[in-house]
């Protein structure tokens, strides 16, 4: 098949890997094509090999911005992975406390059955019947 982007008889497939291939090295897809020319006629006329040193620059180039990308990427992830650290140092420090405090509800379930006559054992000083004993009456 040949694709409608050119007049070079080239499939669709063929123009996508390409695409993909020079965005990868950061080349438009003109400059690729054009070092793939020059490169062609070297190998037929000769050359002094000045252009192999201008892509090996821009790899070099390359490599030294994704390693700093990668570089910058690491921080942040060591920054995110110390805020969560903290973050569960925190909801351990609450579950506990969770925890401690369901243990002693418990506790105070466990006593015997407040009498109607008994002081209440909010501390308000009434009896049951007159504080939490009414119906519906919670606090």
């Amino acid at each position: 098949m040949v694709s409608g982007r050119s007049k070079v008889p080239v499939s669709d497939a063929m123009w996508s890997t390409w695409r993909r291939y020079c965005e990868a090295i950061g080349l438009s897809m003109g400059d690729g094509v054009a070092g793939l020319i020059t490169h062609e006629l070297k190998s037929v006329v000769g050359s002094d090999g000045n252009d192999a040193v201008v892509f090996a620059d821009q790899v070099h180039r390359l490599g030294k911005e994704w390693a700093s990308r990668l570089d910058a990427r690491q921080h942040e992830l060591d920054t995110q992975a110390e805020l969560l650290r903290k973050k569960e140092e925190h909801l351990r420090a609450w579950e506990h406390r969770l925890q401690t405090q369901r243990a002693a509800d418990r506790r105070v379930q466990g006593r015997a059955k407040v009498g109607r006559n008994d002081r209440c054992p909010c501390n308000s000083g009434l009896k049951y019947k007159h504080c939490h004993g009414l119906p519906g009456r919670t606090g």
